[in-house]
């Protein structure tokens, strides 16, 4: 006897595509405490608390005048160019779906920092010297791409942290179409979503979960410190043993040198140096 068979009508697609909430907003207040904190007191206290590698890696700085960063993410995702789309009669002057590259341009506010995903192809220029120009007078903190940049030479001289692979004259049409902006990206490897708190110093680029900006910066000021007093003492000529990483006996001491005003200490000369 054969059972009848009941038809599974297919469900309906979603009216629309779940979204992860936006990140915390960073005050600027945050920013300027964790611009202050060293790349590597922040990669330890964030590996610490569960986040393995937030460091962009092979990106180096572009600009001369290297100086300490934190902004939040705005982020610009690429893919590759295409040829019925990627034209330069695109380059409009007016906002279009095929030049989102000016759109996100235009959509920086102070505090921001532009993060580009260009999947680590630098064969053509994530972008040049005239939208860096325009940004960084929009009150960005910064421009990051793991790909590379053109005009090579006038940004090196810009007072403006700027984060690449290397330079390339050729255009961003040649290989990149903007996809997207202000949505998660991949950078040099790392996840970066909008709002994370992207931090910079002459070592690296540091990657922190916009929830976690508060507490690391709490993190890095106490290790900071201690790590200060750590190296004269080493500089002194101790031993690690007890003093790096410290022990509470250690710690102890750090807050006795606080306690009584930092005083100095000196120096040793290196083993058989006369």
């Amino acid at each position: 006897m054969l059972l009848p068979t009941t038809m599974t009508q297919p469900a309906a697609p979603l009216a629309s595509i779940p979204q992860r909430p936006a990140a915390p907003h960073v005050p600027d207040s945050v920013l300027d405490r964790l611009a202050k904190a060293t790349s590597g007191s922040l990669t330890t206290q964030l590996y610490i608390k569960g986040i393995r590698q937030p460091v962009l890696h092979g990106l180096t700085p572009l600009s001369k005048k290297m100086k300490p960063f934190a902004g939040r993410a705005y982020t610009m995702r690429f893919i590759p160019a295409r040829e019925d789309v990627d034209r330069y009669d695109n380059l409009t002057t007016s906002p279009s779906a095929d030049n989102l590259q000016w759109v996100g341009v235009e959509q920086i506010e102070p505090g921001h920092v532009l993060v580009i995903d260009s999947n680590q192809d630098g064969r053509a220029a994530s972008m040049g010297n005239m939208l860096i120009t325009r940004m960084m007078m929009r009150g960005a903190r910064g421009v990051i791409t793991d790909g590379t940049f053109r005009d090579g030479t006038e940004l090196s001289e810009m007072d403006f942290p700027i984060w690449c692979t290397g330079v390339t004259a050729t255009t961003r049409l040649s290989y990149h179409h903007v996809a997207d902006l202000n949505v998660p990206i991949g950078c040099a490897g790392v996840a970066v979503y909008p709002g994370d708190v992207i931090h910079g110093d002459g070592d690296n680029i540091t990657v922190i979960p916009a929830h976690m900006a508060e507490e690391m910066a709490d993190l890095c000021e106490k290790r900071d410190d201690i790590e200060a007093y750590l190296a004269l003492r080493v500089q002194a000529g101790e031993a690690l043993w007890g003093l790096y990483p410290p022990s509470d006996a250690t710690r102890q001491q750090h807050k006795q040198w606080v306690a009584d005003g930092r005083p100095p200490i000196p120096a040793a000369k290196p083993a058989g140096e006369r």
